[in-house]
């Protein structure tokens, strides 16, 4: 039998995200889940802080998912989002493959930050708790073929700051500072913590 190491004993957790990446790390340390899509419009605020602005985002995306309150359904609903800041611009997706390659050129030998927002919400309760995670990663230096052969892979398409850790973009990768989960978009440590405050455990754990 499959351990489920992230929640085993808390109400069902619903995924609030279109995103295969985190259905995959929650899939990997056996996480029991249902998914429910939902769009909300992810364009920041003016003058909005990168950690302010992921933690908004997944909270939207959290009580858009929700199940309705009267339908008395115990669920901590689960919301994401993460981008990348490079000199404290935020880049989301790139939306065609000519910005997916000036974001690639952009990054390509120097230091970028990674920011993902994760918000637990419980419909119930009409309470919830969330959390920003910064990540700080060390990119290669490219050469204007590589980037034009990884855009071409289509990899870049979805992904904030053009590029996936988990796939072909782990090759320009030269170091990561913190958390490597939150690079691919799904903070797993944090969220571990995130689920023990909702259920109230973390008192008695100290």
């Amino acid at each position: 039998m499959r351990a489920n190491l992230l929640n085993p004993l808390g109400p069902r957790l619903v995924l609030a995200s279109r995103s295969p990446r985190r259905a995959e790390l929650l899939t990997l340390v056996g996480a029991r889940f249902d998914v429910v899509p939902t769009s909300v419009d992810e364009r920041p605020l003016e003058e909005e802080r990168p950690d302010a602005h992921v933690l908004r985002l997944a909270e939207a995306k959290a009580r858009a998912a929700s199940p309705p309150v009267d339908s008395g359904e115990e669920a901590l609903v689960l919301g994401a989002d993460t981008v990348v800041t490079l000199d404290r611009a935020i880049l989301g997706k790139p939306a065609d493959a000519d910005e997916a390659r000036r974001m690639l050129s952009d990054l390509s030998g120097r230091v970028h930050e990674v920011w993902s927002g994760i918000f637990l919400f419980d419909p119930q309760r009409d309470r919830g708790v969330g959390e920003s995670v910064r990540s700080i990663v060390k990119f290669s230096k490219l050469t204007p073929r590589e980037i034009a052969d990884y855009v071409a892979t289509g990899e870049p398409q979805d992904k904030a700051g053009a590029y996936a850790v988990q796939g072909y973009g782990a090759a320009f990768v030269e170091a990561i500072e913190g958390s490597y989960t939150n690079v691919v978009g799904l903070p797993l440590g944090h969220l571990r913590h995130l689920l023990r405050l909702a259920r109230g455990e973390e008192a008695d754990a100290e």
